[in-house]
């Protein structure tokens, strides 16, 4: 490989993920960065707008015509955002990484339901790929469009994956508890610093829009309909998830199984993953924050009859913009390790 290889866009950089993006591929041995749009900030620098970022550059407004030459771009729009420029960055022979939910689903008759949204591009759900490393590589390395996951699901997917390929599992519940920087970078009510500070809530109790990406990832990977039973709630910390998933060991999943040879089925499933993690103790937001790793625990409650895996992630890293990267060095062949080892 050559010092340069990649040329790399990232539409909508000045969130918290496409900020994070910004400075991962301005890093990464293998990358060069040809544009970093904005629409707020257009002309102004990078270092003008982010001083921590020490990125050499100033942001420009996106114009599809540009993209000629780009090699991957990465899509950091909001929800609903996106579809609208990923047709005409893939006629115009670009990679596509989106982090928005807008391809994530492969059933257009979904969005409606959880987006309240029509899909503007159907044509390209069944050919977008779900960027779970861990589950679908070799679609990934193969793919031009790939859906990179929500920060829930990630963790969530990952907690229950080994279950899921093992057995039949028919129903899970996931309980999460996520950092402030999750909502977003554009306050609200609920995320303002005085209601969060020295407070603990859930939100979306019911109907998270996650819900429909981790049932249709379970399902696929399972070859069953898995239901899935979502809550998030919001901590009073920056960044990371922590995730509890309960399985009824009733459920074929959980049958005849105990501690020790679960921990083992774990360790045995993820021992090749770079960014996965099995331990034998219940894992803390501090241990990855900053990390593209998840860390997995998993425990046998034999009086109450259930399975219990406790998954913690960086909700902006492996839950965002590490993950992309990820996709990114697979897609071109890459050690998936490239430019995230500081983040291991």
């Amino acid at each position: 490989m050559g010092s340069i290889v990649i040329k790399a866009a990232v539409l909508g950089a000045t969130g918290y993920t496409g900020t994070l993006l910004s400075r991962l591929l301005h890093r990464h041995p293998e990358v060069e960065v040809v544009a970093l749009t904005s629409q707020s900030h257009a002309g102004q620098g990078v270092q003008e707008v982010f001083p921590e970022q020490r990125i050499p550059g100033a942001y420009v407004p996106f114009r599809v015509e540009d993209a000629d030459g780009w090699d991957v771009v990465f899509v950091c729009y909001p929800h609903r955002e996106a579809q609208d420029v990923v047709p005409g960055l893939l006629d115009a022979g670009c990679r596509v990484i989106d982090l928005s939910a807008d391809f994530r689903l492969k059933d257009p008759g979904a969005y409606p339901i959880w987006y309240g949204m029509e899909h503007t591009a159907p044509h390209l759900l069944e050919a977008a790929v779900y960027g779970l490393p861990e589950v679908h590589r070799t679609a990934i390395r193969e793919a031009d469009l790939v859906a990179n996951p929500g920060c829930f699901p990630t963790g969530a997917l990952l907690g229950m994956l080994p279950l899921l390929e093992r057995d039949s599992v028919s129903r899970v519940i996931v309980d999460s508890k996520s950092g402030v920087s999750g909502a977003g970078r554009r306050a609200t009510a609920k995320t303002h610093f005085c209601n969060v500070h020295e407070n603990f809530q859930a939100y979306a109790e019911i109907g998270h829009r996650h819900t429909a990406e981790m049932s249709q990832e379970a399902t696929e990977v399972c070859g069953n309909e898995v239901t899935v039973v979502f809550t998030p709630h919001l901590l009073p910390v920056q960044r990371g998830i922590l995730t509890t998933l309960y399985l009824d060991m009733t459920d074929p999943s959980g049958t005849g199984s105990t501690a020790r040879e679960l921990d083992r089925l774990y360790r045995e499933r993820y021992r090749d993953e770079p960014f996965a993690e099995v331990v034998g103790h219940a894992p803390s937001l501090r241990e990855v924050q900053g990390t593209n790793v998840c860390r997995i625990c998993v425990r046998v409650d034999e009086t109450a009859h259930v399975v219990k895996v406790i998954t913690v992630i960086d909700n902006l890293i492996k839950g965002a913009s590490g993950q992309a990267v990820q996709n990114m060095n697979i897609m071109f062949d890459l050690p998936e390790i490239t430019g995230l080892e500081e983040l291991a």
